[in-house]
């Protein structure tokens, strides 16, 4: 069947057309896929991390010792609560179990809270930001890796007069920002890294070092109280029974006894070098590296440091407490393909640069207008003086390589004629391939049909037979 009559058959033409009635979108599959629900982040996390409660609750793999300590605190303090506060409440006051329990909740409270947070991990970037980020790389350095790993590569940022080197990771593709460190254990880059805490179970970085000095502080305090008042429990019961006989009447506080004593040197040991710490503005990494030690030379300081411990205090514990970079618990978007706008010249976000290439090549993506016979060029003519069809708004425009076609440049400023330069071809109306969509010029068009392109693979053919075309045109 042939439309308005023509002589032409449509089986002839290498596009088909759809009619703009059709209820069903071209780029629809005629199979309705099932919806799937869309995953969060958390489930497709490149790092090596566990998450529970839906992605609420983020921890290291390796969590075996953080059940240690959860262990310990509460076996230390529920024999301290069950077996020595009724006695020394009775004795001496019963603001002693009321002081405990603010202890023990306010441990509880910082020791979960550095565990199940985010410490500050970095996002990774994604293959494109990674594939320009390298192609930057190589033509900085001048040439490019060829296929070896190249060496370490820095880059170096002034702060406070201190030069400050920037590391790239080869892991995450990204150049750290200052005070940021790859986490071997975690596989994250941890924005101010301070180290990788096992008895937490989680790194310890800029989001939750506050909560963990907080945690190894307030414990420091509890395992001094419940020392303390075990001793002062045993003294009072040996006062009356005697020593011996003390220490068969409450097996519970020797116990307590023995693990404090062994953990509080480490716990105190531990809280007084934080507190230096945080009075200096400096990380436990850049202390064991000694980032800012003046052996370095005498030039070398710490440019973090506010040069007033009180301010330095105040900034690490006080301060804003900075969002999350990786939104864990977001969903991800599906990756849907997007018809590309026009772009006169504007720089396309959201689409990739095949897709608006594709786009700009095949300007009939568009369903607006549509081409119809008197647009076509007539056989028979050896010259065609008329304005070509203007693009109107809505279609994109032809790629900047290609020929620019507005209603002011025709057609015959494209290809010269003949008798200006003698001695070339020049290829007839009839010689010259059709613009994509289009067809031939002996079938005409009615004005109810647009076209459209099918599916990926038809994108593909228009894009590569209309480049194809143009460039012919414009070889000659």
């Amino acid at each position: 069947m042939t439309p308005g009559g023509g002589s032409g058959p449509m089986k002839d033409c290498e596009y088909s057309q759809i009619s703009t009635h059709s209820s069903s979108s071209p780029m629809e599959s005629p199979h309705k896929k099932k919806k799937t629900a869309p995953k969060r982040k958390w489930e497709v996390f490149p790092g090596r991390n566990k998450f529970f409660c839906n992605g609420r609750i983020m921890m290291a793999r390796q969590t075996g010792v953080f059940y240690l300590t959860l262990v310990l605190i509460l076996v230390t303090s529920g024999l301290f609560f069950a077996f020595d506060c009724p006695y020394l409440s009775e004795k001496i006051t019963p603001a002693i179990p009321a002081i405990g329990g603010i202890l023990f909740f306010f441990v509880m409270g910082t020791l979960l809270r550095t565990s199940f947070s985010d410490p500050g991990v970095l996002p990774r970037a994604t293959p494109d930001e990674a594939a320009d980020l390298e192609r930057q790389i190589d033509i900085a350095n001048g040439s490019s890796s060829g296929g070896y790993r190249p060496p370490p590569r820095t880059k170096e940022v002034i702060i406070n007069g201190q030069t400050v080197k920037l590391k790239y990771c080869f892991t995450c593709k990204i150049f750290r920002p200052p005070r940021a460190s790859h986490c071997s254990l975690c596989d994250n880059c941890v924005e101010r890294f301070d180290h990788h805490c096992p008895w937490v179970g989680n790194c310890v970085g800029k989001r939750n070092y506050r909560f963990f000095y907080m945690f190894i502080l307030s414990l420091s305090f509890l395992t001094v109280f419940i020392f303390a008042f075990v001793i002062t429990h045993v003294i009072l019961r040996s006062q009356q029974a005697g020593f011996l006989n003390a220490l068969k009447d409450s097996p519970a506080s020797v116990l307590e006894a023995v693990v404090c004593f062994f953990s509080v040197w480490s716990i105190v040991g531990l809280s007084g070098f934080h507190t230096y710490l945080i009075s200096s503005n400096q990380t436990t990494n850049e202390d064991i590296k000694g980032s800012w030690s003046n052996k370095r030379g005498k030039e070398n300081y710490n440019p973090y440091s506010y040069g007033n411990i009180f301010t330095n205090c105040c900034a690490a514990l006080c301060g804003p407490l900075s969002p999350s970079l990786i939104d864990r618990r977001g969903f991800i978007q599906p990756d849907t393909p997007q018809l590309a706008g026009p772009s006169n010249g504007i720089t396309m976000y959201g689409a990739t640069q095949s897709q608006s290439n594709m786009a700009a090549a095949t300007p009939l993506l568009q369903s607006e207008p549509s081409i119809t016979s008197e647009e076509l060029p007539l056989p028979g003519k050896t010259s065609i003086s008329g304005p070509c069809a203007t693009l109107t708004l809505g279609q994109p425009t032809p790629p900047s390589s290609m020929p620019n076609l507005t209603s002011d440049t025709g057609l015959t400023d494209m290809i010269p004629l003949k008798e200006e330069h003698e001695g070339h071809q020049f290829l007839t109306p009839e010689e010259a391939p059709s613009p994509p969509g289009m067809l031939p010029s002996g079938s005409p068009i009615t004005h109810s049909h647009t076209m459209h392109v099918l599916s990926l693979a038809s994108q593909d053919s228009l894009h590569e037979d209309s480049v194809r075309g143009l460039v012919k045109l414009s070889s000659v």
